[in-house]
């Protein structure tokens, strides 16, 4: 059985009357990349918190490494955390920033500048040892706070949306060296983010939260292709959602009246009314399998893609086109096209309370 590092039984974490972590159980395996993704409010930051020992659940247990520790301040659980204003001491150099809790752990002299530059080497900072964090850039900044967490070896490292403040270009580079460097120190990630880019591009797995609870918890490519709800199909990139009703085994008659087929086992059980999901890259212009037939009402060029507005039937339908061929011209505003996907690359998911009328 697969060892779990972090586990939440039954949390509950409420502030006067809002219940922000509602009755959440989680269970995070050991030397994985775990991220908290949602909407700002959604308590993934409480539940972080309450992880690493900042505030204290209502109800329910923590537990790390099989010990329960429900209570117990920060100092005395074996994580550490990263934060987003990197919380460095502008008064002392970037290796005395990294070698803050090994000092206070009285580790001798010739081990604490070993595993000073151990880590120094690991985030890529060598030869930086002597300089101020006020002579650092950000991204600089934040691999001093990686290295200062991970020095002292933590069974768990907490990430409080820890590339917020770095610009887009440099967020990228440091999502790609975050997932090095879990890999390389093979302890538990717990990251919390709004950005879904982000979480998929270093986790292993994602809880996408709303309100309080996980909505659903998979792999990114099993968020991204197979959807359980409305919430987290919108939340992890566009996508189209169809309402209609269960027609056969893997069949569902659209608003509108296009019939389309969907993978048998994604309407099993299910009857009645459903909203059938697809991605606008898995769309073509014109195709014969799961037509739909519709008028283009805009078109952007965005670099990689085209991207069409489609008003059909069954309601307004995003297509983006890869521009891999610029000889190849496209639709414009005004022409009837013919839209398809591969049966495979439809989802249902529950329908909303809005679209169940």
């Amino acid at each position: 059985m697969t060892e779990s590092d972090v586990r939440l039984e039954r949390v509950t974490k409420v502030f006067g009357d809002v219940v922000a972590v509602d009755d959440l159980s989680l269970d995070i395996v050991r030397g994985e990349f775990f991220s908290l993704l949602g909407p700002s409010g959604c308590g993934k930051t409480t539940t972080l918190r309450i992880l690493g020992g900042f505030e204290e659940p209502t109800e329910g247990t923590v537990h790390l490494g099989g010990a329960d520790v429900t209570g117990l301040p920060p100092y005395r659980r074996d994580v550490n955390t990263v934060f987003q204003s990197y919380a460095l001491f502008p008064h002392l150099d970037v290796f005395e920033n990294v070698a803050f809790g090994l000092r206070r752990k009285k580790v001798a002299r010739a081990e604490l500048g070993r595993r000073v530059g151990e880590m120094l080497d690991l985030v890529d900072l060598p030869g930086m040892e002597r300089r101020r964090p006020t002579q650092l850039s950000g991204g600089q900044q934040q691999r001093v706070a990686l290295a200062r967490a991970l020095v002292n070896r933590p069974r768990v490292l907490l990430l409080d949306e820890p590339l917020g403040a770095l610009d887009l270009k440099l967020r990228k580079q440091m999502q790609l060296e975050l997932k090095r460097i879990q890999h390389e120190v093979g302890i538990t990630f717990v990251h919390v983010t709004h950005d879904q880019e982000e979480a998929m591009t270093m986790a292993d797995t994602i809880a996408v939260m709303n309100e309080g609870r996980i909505e659903q918890l998979a792999t990114p490519e099993e968020l991204y292709e197979r959807p359980r709800t409305a919430f987290v199909a919108g939340f992890l990139g566009v996508s189209n959602l169809l309402f209609g009703a269960v027609a056969g085994e893997n069949l569902v008659r659209l608003d509108g009246g296009a019939e389309i087929r969907v993978p048998k086992d994604v309407l099993a059980g299910l009857a009645g009314r459903v909203a059938v999901g697809v991605r606008p890259e898995k769309i073509r212009l014109m195709a014969e399998v799961n037509a739909l037939s519709g008028t283009v009402v805009e078109r952007s060029y965005v670099g990689v893609s085209t991207q069409y507005i489609v008003e059909t039937p069954a309601g307004v339908i995003t297509v983006y086109v890869q521009n891999a061929d610029a000889r190849t011209p496209g639709a414009v505003p005004g022409d009837p096209v013919t839209l398809g996907w591969d049966p495979e690359a439809s989802f249902v998911v529950e329908i909303p309370e809005e679209g169940k009328e």
